[in-house]
């Protein structure tokens, strides 16, 4: 081919393609306030340009920034530059216009805190009833990421902090202007709407506003931290502009979480080297240490202890948080492995007591008794009804594979199903709460998911199909109110918000219903699972938030990748995992999507033995096995201590149980064999 004509094609193509990243440019116009604070007096605001090279006209203001555009790929690497001419206490903030965004028909996404507008949660807790934009700290959210999608154009825009995130200073106050008592590089990360347009923000150092969020259900007011830029000194920060189309809000956050997966490239912890069953050795401790009992019932003593001293209460909770009767399964099939004789004799005594006076007059699991208290519930929960069954079930198959045999178990597990069948809606749902007579105290289906595990179960236990069309009919459901919508929630128990567990349970329940479909049917079941995970993904963390020197989980180590955060209302991250990382594994050999597999070894690495608490490794915990929950690694607390430590309260018995299914690899395929 003549070579003009190469090189005319070349530099045309080059036009376009910088002709194609301006225009891109102006799309996301970027306007910037600097505020400037002079400690004792509030601060000075100066509006800036974003433009590129210097943004600063006003020679009275103390320092220069400086704003880089460049292309990476079909993304946009922002680069700002703050370099103090004399020390100055700094805040920045910009604002990235996406002006052909309508709000209306925008839905955004701060992974592991926002999804769509909030609309399920609370006004007591962040939603756009109480505000439309919102900037939050960047240690808040699962990755530092702010989305928006655009349900008219399918056009999805992630703003990402790019550059390394490992200071933090400690704050005298969570509202107001707050200088900072020394460096920091943590920032703030939202979204916005302006005259029903919408802009993703970000600010540095952190602030969060309209409102601050430090406790459960309690909006603080605004904070704005400052730092000091000493005379000569820069401060830099990075973010990552991508836009991409997307076929739908699922969509959206799966392409999303593969951004997230891009920019921080989470690796492994590298944290102890235990083995799986050394970890078991210690876990096993909890079972003997938290034994206890009721007037009439056994069990472990797993919920609202002390993390000081981890002292025996009598307080018994079947299903969630205290999972009494997994861990009776856990310990018997541990004490039948190791040869334990004490162990076997503790979960026999449970599983035997239960039997005996476990259940209510209409034949429901008694959810929760606390003899501590005097006191025990009227109301049912579908999840911890479930959960109950599910881990009656597991010990009953292995009790029947071991030739011990339990009619008198088998008969409770029929007639709870057949109250089951009563509860289950026309639509495939179940209400979320009930009375001992089944009437109905809280209609919401999005816990149903719950209920699937042990359907499948009893139907490969007891061959009795019917057990099977109802886990379909909440797969159904699920499918048209939750996956469709991209609408998780209500599935933990003390929030009624969009939450983690909400979609890890649909993705769950259709991994079971899997195990025993072929064909089409498991070929839906599989891509159904496969939207609910990125979903269940995006809480957990890619990343590991810095703590100040003093905050007690800094001061051990802890890397929070891999960890999960809650739900809108409880900021804090836990090691609720179960059998998921599991489905991580699967789903990646099913789908070929390899990001699964790699984040589930993340999550293996990274909750396996951090907290365990051992002898010379107490990680501020009263005692040896107990491994803690509410780990408070934002500017937020459960009650008591904040950022950097635990809550004063616990519940280690569903941690225990938890982390044990994590270790307990192909434990669900073998019970389907």
């Amino acid at each position: 081919m003549n070579y003009k004509i190469i090189m005319k094609r070349y530099l045309l193509t080059c036009i376009y393609i910088l002709t194609c990243f301006a225009l891109h440019a102006q799309d996301y116009p970027i306007h910037y306030t600097l505020s400037i604070k002079t400690p004792g007096n509030p601060a000075k605001q100066y509006s800036l340009a974003g433009k590129e090279g210097e943004m600063v006209a006003d020679p009275a203001i103390p320092v220069r920034a400086r704003q880089e555009l460049t292309a990476k790929d079909s993304d946009q690497v922002l680069r700002i530059t703050i370099e103090a001419k004399e020390d100055a206490y700094i805040n920045l903030e910009g604002k990235l216009s996406l002006n052909k965004q309508q709000y209306e028909a925008t839905q955004f996404y701060l992974p592991g805190f926002w999804y769509r507008k909030n609309m399920r949660s609370p006004d007591k807790a962040p939603n756009a009833r109480v505000s439309k934009s919102w900037i939050v700290r960047e240690d808040r959210l699962s990755t530092p990421l702010a989305g928006a999608y655009d349900k008219a154009t399918g056009k999805g825009v992630n703003l990402v902090r790019l550059d390394t995130i490992d200071q933090v200073a400690l704050t005298p106050l969570n509202h107001g202007e707050v200088i900072l008592g020394g460096p920091t590089n943590l920032g703030a990360i939202g979204f916005g709407e302006q005259k029903d347009r919408v802009f993703l923000s970000f600010a540095i150092p952190y602030k969060e506003a309209p409102h601050s969020y430090y406790r459960k259900l309690t909006l603080g007011d605004p904070v704005t931290s400052f730092v000091l830029v000493r005379s000569g000194e820069r401060f830099t920060a990075e973010y990552l502009v991508r836009s991409f189309e997307a076929g739908d809000y699922s969509d959206f956050v799966a392409k999303s979480w593969t951004t997230s997966m891009e920019t921080k490239k989470p690796a492994p912890v590298k944290a102890g080297e235990f083995s799986d069953q050394e970890i078991k050795s210690v876990l096993a401790k909890f079972w003997k240490q938290s034994f206890t009992s009721t007037k009439d019932l056994k069990g472990y003593s797993g919920v609202h202890l002390q993390t000081a001293d981890c002292e025996v209460i009598p307080l018994l909770e079947v299903g969630f948080v205290g999972r009494v009767l997994l861990n009776a399964f856990n310990s018997l099939e541990f004490g039948y492995q190791q040869n334990d004789e004490e162990l076997i004799h503790i979960s026999n005594q449970i599983w035997d007591s239960y039997l005996a006076n476990g259940f209510t007059k209409g034949g429901l699991f008694r959810e929760v008794v606390n003899e501590y208290h005097n006191w025990e519930t009227d109301v049912f929960s579908i999840r911890r009804q479930s959960e109950g069954l599910y881990a009656t079930l597991f010990y009953l198959a292995y009790e029947k594979a071991a030739g011990r045999h339990h009619p008198a178990w088998e008969s409770r597990v029929k007639t709870m199903l057949d109250l089951f069948s009563k509860l289950q809606k026309e639509d495939g749902s179940f209400p979320r709460k009930f009375d001992d007579n089944l009437k109905v105290k809280d209609a919401s289906g999005g816990s149903s998911s719950c209920t699937v595990p042990p359907l499948v179960m009893a139907y490969q236990y007891f061959k009795d199909k019917s057990y099977l069309e109802m886990a379909r009919k909440v797969a159904a459901y699920q499918q048209a109110e939750l996956i469709s919508k991209a609408d998780y929630f209500s599935s933990t128990l003390d929030a009624n918000c969009e939450d983690k567990e909400a979609s890890l349970y649909v993705a769950t329940s259709l991994y079971y219903l899997a195990q025993v479909s072929k064909g089409k049917e498991k070929a839906h079941y599989i891509e159904q699972a496969k939207k609910a995970s990125y979903f269940a993904l995006s809480w957990y963390y890619t990343w590991d938030v810095p703590f100040a020197p003093g905050q007690m989980l800094g001061d051990l180590g802890l890397k929070s990748r891999g960890w999960g955060n809650v739900s809108v209302e409880n900021n804090h991250i836990d090691v609720y995992i179960f059998e998921f990382d599991e489905i991580l594994d699967w789903l990646a050999s099913e789908t070929k999507e390899p990001r699964f597999s790699d984040f589930a070894e993340v999550i293996r690495s990274s909750m396996r033995s951090q907290l365990l608490p051992y002898e010379g490794h107490m990680v501020g915990i009263g005692k040896v096995g107990y491994y803690p929950e509410v780990v408070q690694h934002t500017q937020w607390d459960y009650g008591k201590f904040g950022k950097g430590f635990y809550n004063d309260l616990f519940a280690p018995g569903w941690t225990v149980a938890s982390l044990w299914e994590l270790l307990t690899v192909g434990r669900t395929e073998a019970y389907f064999k």
